[in-house]
């Protein structure tokens, strides 16, 4: 375990699981090559995470290949980690989009083969990436492509749960996890409730981009080499930010970013309503009343992912409405 004190950076070579997942073969040199990339352009560190005899269970575990936990030294519960995210560099010219098993948004009814209509159990997209134009690019049989912007941002980011149970990586929580909101990419913070000594800070999942939403059940997952600042704040002076918090708040140079989990979507949007207006109410001192009308004339609510059992909506609240922070 890596121990650091309040206010110090680290950087992490985080690591995609695609490539690396049983029903690809488990062989990441191998999975690649069928794409064309060359083993020297493989990471050394996925290669040896395959060979090696880590134990993953993918039903109780997840997919998720994890980072940490990195205690944070003065951490208490009731304390709350400050996790800024500094930088966010693509270690890779290439991604991989997927869906599995039909666990996406369509579950049942996709993935299928274009051509027979029948359900496949792995569907999966390689995506090349130009990273001096910043930019992925889809292509398919007829050769013809896709290409879209990159946004590089952390798919899971947490704190050590308070409990003896071993968490699968898939569903977000109190903890944050699998959060899943692209909104919080370089430049942005997040703030999580500790619940253990030291807060026990990890993080995985990265993506190179995602669409709100997470629909076919990933992202463009790919390995980014993470930089984060971690400050453990006391409730007082991190109520200035976000308030009394009792789950995880982002917050970018320009927004909020009020955050709703629930299994029922409907119930994640209502969390967020609830959690956008205690953050006006208690940041921007603006009364719960005033807020609730405010947040339905101008409040940007979007759904993170459906995709994690537990699903997320976040608000992004605009500062320069609010002269004092703007």
């Amino acid at each position: 375990m890596l121990t650091i004190a309040s206010g110090e950076t680290v950087t992490v070579d985080t690591l995609s699981h695609e490539g690396l997942m049983e029903d690809q073969g488990r062989d990441p040199l191998t999975y690649f090559d069928s794409h064309g990339v060359a083993a020297d352009d493989v990471l050394t560190d996925l290669a040896e995470l395959a060979a090696s005899d880590v134990v993953h269970t993918r039903g109780p575990d997840g997919p998720h290949v994890v980072t940490g936990p990195i205690h944070v030294e003065g951490a208490r519960p009731g304390d709350v980690l400050k996790i800024e995210y500094l930088q966010l560099d693509p270690r890779v010219p290439y991604g991989v989009v997927s869906s599995r098993h039909g666990l996406g948004c369509l579950a049942g009814e996709r993935p299928v083969d274009d051509e027979t209509g029948e359900p496949v159990n792995l569907l999966s997209q390689f995506c090349t990436v130009d990273l001096a134009a910043h930019t992925a690019t889809m292509r398919w049989d007829s050769g013809s492509g896709i290409t879209f912007p990159l946004h590089p941002f952390m798919g899971l980011s947490g704190v050590t749960a308070a409990t003896e149970e071993a968490l699968n990586t898939i569903p977000p929580g109190r903890h944050g996890g699998n959060l899943d909101v692209r909104d919080l990419g370089s430049g942005s913070t997040m703030y999580l409730p500790v619940q253990v000594p030291g807060a026990g800070y990890y993080l995985g999942d990265p993506h190179f981009a995602q669409g709100n939403g997470e629909v076919s059940l990933t992202a463009l997952e790919a390995s980014l080499r993470t930089t984060v600042r971690l400050t453990v704040l006391t409730p007082d002076a991190a109520f200035a930010s976000v308030g009394a918090l009792d789950g995880p708040v982002g917050e970018t140079p320009t927004h909020w970013v009020a955050i709703g989990l629930d299994r029922d979507l409907d119930e994640a949007m209502r969390k967020c309503v609830r959690e956008a207006i205690r953050v006006l109410a208690e940041v921007a001192e603006v009364p719960p009343s005033v807020a609730y009308l405010y947040l339905s004339a101008a409040g940007n609510f979007v759904v993170s992912q459906v995709v994690d059992d537990v699903k997320g909506v976040h608000c992004l609240i605009s500062k320069k409405d609010f002269p004092a922070w703007a």
